[in-house]
């Protein structure tokens, strides 16, 4: 019997037509793919950006951390990186939340840390809020916040009280802070002596206020009294006033 090695031309025929037609649809394929890149790219970039609540960062430093990235500002990124990875921590921010509002808008709610001041200790800074608990631990000192001395510590812990013997220390801290706030006045920095009697350093000026009797009145008066010490050394003693009419003196280093 003779074996026929000859090929069907219709088979080959059929071959050649599937090849074709999947060389077609990996084609198409790859237009729909490179269609969908260029809407995506287009309709959803996030454009419009709204933050709120941040005080110790820029709207651009927050803006930068949260649409971080190569694909940062996709809408389409940005939400399954929130839904299912969050956002990475930032010093001093409790929280932040992330909505976006249509495909090219995002809002951002910053939630900072309530803190009241900051000690040195260890080569660190120290920020604590109003319960003595400390929040954060940085290289870096933050602008706004009174910076305290005179505290001694034998040791600190994160997320815990600071270890001073008179707890309710932390609560008139907070209370200058607003009252200076309050009064417009900056300060370099509170110290505080071992009968936690306060001082207030305003360069080469330093304000003993003593106790914290009066201390609203005492702050009140001193924002008219330190334009006038300006560009002299010395102590301006507040710590006998007692009342409406009492006369401080300045000594002069």
């Amino acid at each position: 019997m003779a074996l026929d090695y000859s090929r069907n031309p219709e088979g080959t025929g059929g071959t050649g037509k599937k090849g074709l037609g999947v060389l077609i649809g990996f084609f198409v394929a790859f237009v729909l793919i490179c269609i969908a890149i260029l809407v995506i790219k287009s309709e959803f970039t996030i454009t419009s950006v709204d933050i709120t609540g941040n005080e110790h960062y820029s709207a651009d430093e927050i803006e930068d951390h949260v649409l971080n990235g190569r694909y940062g500002h996709n809408s389409i990124y940005l939400y399954i990186k929130c839904r299912f990875f969050g956002v990475e921590d930032v010093p001093f921010v409790e929280k932040m939340d992330v909505e976006l509002l249509s495909p090219t808008e995002v809002k951002i709610r910053v939630y900072e840390k309530a803190v009241a001041g900051y000690v040195e200790y260890l080569g660190h800074y120290l920020y604590f809020d109003k319960d003595g608990i400390v929040v954060e631990s940085s290289t870096q000192q933050i602008e706004g916040l009174p910076f305290v001395t005179g505290l001694d510590f034998d040791y600190i812990t994160l997320h815990e009280k600071l270890p001073v013997e008179k707890e309710d220390v932390f609560r008139l801290i907070l209370n200058i802070t607003q009252l200076l706030t309050k009064y417009k006045i900056e300060t370099d920095k509170i110290y505080f002596d071992n009968n936690y009697n306060i001082t207030l350093y305003f360069g080469q000026v330093r304000v003993f206020l003593g106790t914290s009797d009066y201390i609203d009145e005492k702050i009140n008066r001193l924002r008219f009294i330190l334009p006038e010490l300006e560009g002299h050394s010395g102590v301006l003693h507040m710590e006998n006033y007692e009342g409406e009419g009492d006369k401080f003196t300045f000594s002069r280093d």
